[in-house]
């Protein structure tokens, strides 16, 4: 019974009690951190099932399987303008693909699908076939991405090009660095591993920021940067170390290792870098989900009551001729979840009883009230959220309808008329 007990403790404790603290509550630093990572890593497996991030790695890897000779075929032929191809050869030779010796057949792959893409039936189809296989691909990433960060809206085509152009010329700088790293610190330091897994931390990072189609702080991009760089890479080492095993040992597959281990390979890393592009939302967002179970469940009373205590302070602080606060700045004065205020604040924009206004300084917008502070009334508030949205929509409301709607809005304009007329009455 004690097991059973503290088992639904800790169930309530996950579900509940630990959103019910926002970050600034916290004073102790160890504490707060302990905070921040348990909500994290709650966030990220409540993510991974939610958002089928497995789902997602598999499509990801089946789209990467047909992209992945095109990618390669761009990169050779960025690496060949700058004369740096048989770095990419020497690249690949690092790799579980050098140990399973693939990487010659890879190789003359991709040149014939230069050569294929150069001499197209039509003058530029295979340039045209070559390119769009790039972009699907890179498209599929980004609107992964997106959808992990809860983004509607997409980069613009142009935009799209310009980034996936950069990427690609960036791969081949990323892999002759890489190597040429490896050459220079084995030689000097003896210390290439701590290159290549610090090769793998800033391109994890970089993708982190650069691939959502918002904003991502460096650190909320750094942290899951260096975590699943760190985990590819050793993926990567056990890769090698797989292929090297069943090559000499010709078990089950012998020579052909390399296919299920690259699949799988390919997979795991896909799974990887979804999972490291969730730990950064909810890293970022973390104190979004402050007392989520309790604002799904928040009265509208109570809901009005913090609506109209944020209006006050900010009419206070404006008369006062004090500086206006941002959201998170309000939040923190009061210790309330920044998503509430969130909400609360875009609504009494939404309505004109506040305006946003962006001061100097501030990275994020402040508010300030929208009409002579003389004027706002509590009454005046509460209308103005009541008829916040469209009203009379129905086509063929009946006529005990509109008359009824019509009773309802004078009594409405009545002060305290509602209290004395029973619904029966109307």
């Amino acid at each position: 019974m004690k097991k059973i007990k503290k088992i639904s403790e800790f169930q309530r404790f996950i579900r509940y009690d630990m959103w019910r603290h926002t970050t600034t509550e916290f004073n102790g630093l160890s504490q707060r951190l302990g905070y921040l990572l348990l909500r994290t890593v709650v966030l990220v497996a409540r993510g991974f099932t939610s958002k089928n991030l497995n789902n997602e790695a598999k499509s990801l890897t089946f789209s990467l399987t047909f992209a992945i000779v095109p990618i390669l075929a761009m990169v050779v032929a960025v690496a060949k303008g700058f004369g740096m191809a048989d770095a990419i050869e020497q690249y690949l030779n690092s790799t579980f693909l050098g140990e399973s010796g693939f990487v010659p057949t890879i190789m003359e792959m991709v040149e014939r699908y230069l050569a294929t893409a150069q001499g197209g039936v039509f003058i530029g189809i295979g340039i045209l076939i070559l390119l769009w296989a790039v972009y699907s691909f890179f498209e599929s990433i980004e609107t992964a991405f997106n959808r992990i960060w809860n983004v509607k809206q997409s980069r613009s085509i142009v935009r799209k090009i310009s980034t996936y152009i950069t990427i690609v010329i960036l791969i081949p700088v990323v892999m002759v660095c890489n190597t040429g790293l490896n050459v220079f610190v084995n030689s000097a330091l003896d210390n290439s591993l701590f290159v290549q897994f610090l090769v793998c931390w800033i391109v994890f990072t970089w993708m982190y920021m650069a691939i959502p189609y918002t904003r991502v702080k460096f650190t909320n991009a750094l942290i899951p940067g260096i975590v699943m760089g760190s985990l590819f890479k050793a993926l990567q080492m056990l890769s090698v170390y797989l292929i090297a095993m069943l090559s000499r040992t010709s078990l089950v597959y012998g020579a052909f290792a390399i296919i299920p281990i690259m699949m799988t390979w390919l997979q795991y890393t896909s799974l990887l870098i979804l999972i490291g592009a969730e730990m950064s939302f909810a890293l970022q967002n973390n104190e979004q989900f402050e007392y989520e179970t309790d604002l799904n469940t928040m009265s509208r009373r109570y809901k009005d009551f913090v609506m109209l205590y944020l209006l006050s302070t900010i009419i206070k602080r404006f008369e006062a001729d004090e500086a206006p606060l941002t959201a998170y700045e309000l939040a923190i004065r009061d210790h309330l979840p920044i998503r509430l205020v969130n909400q609360l604040l875009s609504r009494l924009v939404e309505t004109e009883v506040l305006r946003e206004v962006y001061m100097e300084g501030k990275e994020e917008r402040t508010y300030q009230p929208a009409l002579d502070t003389h004027k706002i009334s509590v009454g005046m508030v509460l209308n103005r959220i009541d008829a916040q949205g469209t009203e009379e929509f129905l086509q063929a409301p009946s006529t005990e309808m509109e008359a009824f709607w019509e009773k309802y809005q004078q009594l409405k304009e009545k002060e305290n008329s509602l209290d004395t007329i029973f619904i029966n009455e109307l």
